[in-house]
């Protein structure tokens, strides 16, 4: 067995679903394993990881929408204000979506479905640079 460890550094340009399948895929061809686990980690509490529609991009607009809706941005809504209006909310979109994901490896390749994509998924409305963490394990 054997396993790969690397970390992307991903500009995110505020509030959206930035699309992290490529240089994935690119990462994963390189390691040298077949067959495996990659585990993708997202190293943030107001930023999360998921697995989306990769072809229609109303998908992702109706995705920002329904956690606007969900948990919405209202000064003096929450206690914790610190950093802003939309911290406590990024915290609590996090909290309902996932900071870690598993993908299958086969033929070198990450075993993404057609029309998906893996999304970095940024919940504070200011630019940011994220620290996503590739963990490979396989023969």
């Amino acid at each position: 067995m054997k396993q790969a460890l690397h970390q992307l550094t991903i500009a995110t340009t505020g509030k959206g679903l930035t699309d992290l399948t490529r240089p994935i895929i690119e990462w994963t061809a390189t390691q040298g394993i077949a067959t495996g686990l990659l585990t993708v980690w997202c190293r943030h509490t107001s930023a999360s990881l998921t697995v989306q529609e990769n072809a229609d991009p109303t998908v992702r607009a109706d995705i920002l929408r329904f956690f606007e809706a969900l948990v919405p941005e209202a000064t003096g809504r929450y206690a914790h204000e610190d950093e802003g209006p939309d911290d406590m909310p990024a915290h609590l979109r996090t909290m309902l979506t996932q900071t870690q994901i598993s993908i299958p490896v086969a033929a070198g390749r990450p075993v993404f479905g057609t029309w998906q994509a893996l999304y970095l998924f940024e919940h504070r409305r200011h630019p940011n640079r994220r620290e996503i963490v590739l963990h490979l394990f396989g023969a």
